[in-house]
């Protein structure tokens, strides 16, 4: 079910989002601008973003960017504590080794971050575009770093066609996200509530609230509405700007 097609309903690439673009130049290999959406996307898959630090003819600098080159903005650091050896991103003074340039500069620590990729064993969400399988996310765990922008995942759930092993795959960084807190839990849903059901997680809508906290679920996969137990649903999360944001929230925020 692996599919490198790009899914312009995915949550973090909305007009407005805040997101961090790379680039396909050797020179600027590994290096990731802050950039905001403005438009997109295409039916090449590519976004309008307007980078918050590169500018052209005094004007922040605007471009097309293939889908496969955004990502999410992280978290905000708050620790700027560094040490010999510790691969930071581009905020007292540290000189920093660039691979790709093979020359080292100095920085301030509030010019710095901690470098962050989705490392071996990582527990992750996983989602595709292939038929029958839009709007569900699949428990997994990062295997391997393929290449740029993709990685090597096993699922928790899902297995081989034979049942004998766990199913693997090679998987776009843009259908790879955290798993959500485990905290999150409502004691009850209300009607029109948006959820996910299931051990794949699929998007739902509550669309009646039945007794014996029973639920009937209008499935935006397949159009169908289904009973679901109340152990069965977990509120709806969106992975946006580094942060987990109720499905509602989400929504008045773009």
């Amino acid at each position: 079910m692996a599919s490198s097609k790009a899914n312009p309903a995915r949550s973090y690439l909305k007009i407005g989002a805040e997101v961090e673009a790379t680039s396909v130049d050797p020179g600027l290999r590994g290096t990731l601008f802050p950039a905001t959406i403005i438009a997109g996307p295409s039916e090449s898959n590519k976004f309008v973003v307007e980078y918050k630090n590169l500018q052209e003819n005094d004007e922040s600098l605007r471009e097309e960017v293939d889908m496969a080159l955004l990502r999410p903005f992280p978290p905000p650091e708050h620790d700027y504590s560094f040490d010999f050896g510790d691969e930071v991103g581009e905020g007292p003074t540290y000189w920093v080794y660039f691979r790709f340039a093979q020359q080292q500069f100095s920085f301030q620590a509030e010019e710095l971050r901690h470098h962050r990729e989705w490392v071996e064993g990582t527990p992750v969400e996983v989602s595709s575009d292939e038929d029958g399988f839009q709007g569900a996310w699949f428990a997994a765990t990062v295997l391997d770093a393929i290449r740029q922008e993709k990685y090597l995942i096993e699922y928790r759930s899902l297995r081989t066609e034979d049942g004998t092993n766990f199913l693997r795959e090679e998987v776009d960084i843009q259908h790879i996200r955290p798993p959500p807190p485990e905290s999150v839990m409502a004691c009850d849903f209300n009607l029109n509530e948006e959820v996910d059901y299931n051990d794949g997680w699929w998007e739902g809508v509550i669309s009646r609230v039945l007794k014996g906290s029973r639920y009937k679920v209008y499935v935006k996969g397949t159009k169908d509405e289904e009973e679901f137990q109340h152990s069965a649903l977990r509120p709806r999360l969106d992975w946006i700007d580094g942060t987990w944001v109720r499905a509602s929230q989400a929504a008045l925020k773009y």
